[in-house]
């Protein structure tokens, strides 16, 4: 195989964050892919969850989105999506819930809804759709998104799907919920959160980056794990089965 792709890179780490992962709330775009390559390689058992209604996806090849018929094919399930919200993620069986983001910031708080003020918005986004209930009720949540200061922002211009909300005991006075996020991962590094604070901080770099190339794209003060890691490489198995099987295209791994 030729050399990996920054993205390419950020797809195998988020892959194998679900190393011990059972069930897993799939959302589209980048967590898609690196739902689909765990199960191919480091979470074979792996039940990927669609809020269109499926549950026990396997899908052939790469959905295009949740209600693509490939998804049906091969699946343990498909009920009405009134029932897949009721009966599973919010009676807190999903262990997962992997989500992408227009902005995220340093408690990984989550905006898929507008950039700009909310009535006058420079970019109208899709929403929530199911990913705040998604970010409340998993016991943990994992994010993938490209590391950029528009993404990683000081602020939100709007919270869709809350975090660790301003910090601290800020989010158990919400109730009885999930644990939160557990990862950030990007194409330059992995981030998680503090116990305490619940702020992000580096944990891992990916080869090649430094962590001042990482504080460049973050839009707060960085922290950084004193004993930071470095991630591994993607293996040719992994890059092969992105490359031929789930991306041959390109789309996502370019």
């Amino acid at each position: 195989m030729d050399g990996y792709t920054a993205s390419e890179m950020m797809i195998v780490a988020a892959a194998r964050e679900l190393t011990h992962a059972r069930m897993v709330f799939v959302g589209i775009g980048l967590p898609n892919i690196a739902c689909n390559l765990a199960q191919r390689t480091v979470a074979p058992h792996l039940e990927l969850i669609y809020e269109s209604g499926v549950y026990g996806a396997r899908p052939s090849r790469l959905p295009l989105s949740i209600g693509d018929p490939c998804l049906v094919s091969g699946a343990t399930g498909v009920v009405p999506m009134s029932q897949l919200l009721q009966y599973y993620l919010q009676k807190g069986l999903i262990d997962v819930g992997f989500l992408g983001a227009a902005q995220i910031d340093r408690y990984g708080n989550l905006n898929t809804t507008v950039i700009g003020d909310y009535y006058r918005p420079k970019v109208r986004l899709p929403g929530s759709g199911g990913a705040c209930e998604i970010a409340l009720m998993c016991r943990r949540v994992f994010i993938i998104a490209r590391l950029n200061r528009r993404t990683f922002v000081e602020k939100l211009d709007f919270v869709t799907s809350p975090g660790f909300l301003s910090g601290g005991e800020a989010r158990d006075r919400l109730g009885d919920y999930g644990e939160g996020p557990a990862a950030v991962i990007t194409d330059m590094g992995i981030f998680r959160f503090e116990h305490t604070s619940h702020e992000m901080f580096l944990s891992s770099l990916h080869p090649g980056c430094t962590v001042e190339s990482v504080q460049e794209q973050v839009g707060w003060p960085l922290r950084v794990a004193d004993d930071l890691d470095v991630t591994s490489p993607p293996t040719e198995e992994e890059l092969r089965i992105i490359r031929e099987e789930l991306d041959p295209a390109g789309m996502l791994r370019g």
